[in-house]
């Protein structure tokens, strides 16, 4: 079935963590790690990736960390997709063009296409604060 992978993952967390501080508040990579339960070295990872699509900015100095780079309320899950893995795609031929060998008579490529598409419409249509309150569990 369908796995999202370990880069998204730790920079959907990422992103729900920051967004759950206040607007000004600045989060070490090492206390984002230890409170979700993530590598702290992955997580630096996640971080720059966010950082260089402007949906993470990092602050420097003795008390640095790093903060949402815009309001949750304008970042998508589909932003946070394409800032960890690039854009969206199920099938090899989506990516690698001319790289199929049944390209021209696949059956399953209009189905597999338009399934692409709806989930990234869905990642598209989900706000970052629709997901707020859901991310850990209360202790």
């Amino acid at each position: 079935m369908l796995k999202v992978s370990r880069k998204f993952e730790y920079g959907l967390h990422a992103i729900v963590y920051l967004a759950e501080k206040s607007p000004d508040e600045v989060v070490t990579v090492k206390e984002m790690a230890a409170a979700i339960g993530f590598s702290q070295e992955f997580m630096a990872k996640a971080l720059q990736n966010l950082k260089k699509a402007g949906l993470a900015v990092s602050v420097q100095g003795v008390k640095g960390g790093y903060k949402l780079g815009r309001p949750a309320d304008d970042i998508t899950v589909a932003d946070i997709g394409r800032a960890t893995e690039g854009e969206p795609h199920l099938m090899r031929c989506s990516v690698e063009k001319g790289k199929c060998e049944i390209v021209e008579t696949c059956p399953h490529r209009g189905y597999m296409f338009g399934l692409e598409h709806k989930i990234d419409s869905l990642m598209g249509e989900t706000r970052v604060t629709s997901l707020l309150g859901h991310s850990r569990p209360k202790a």
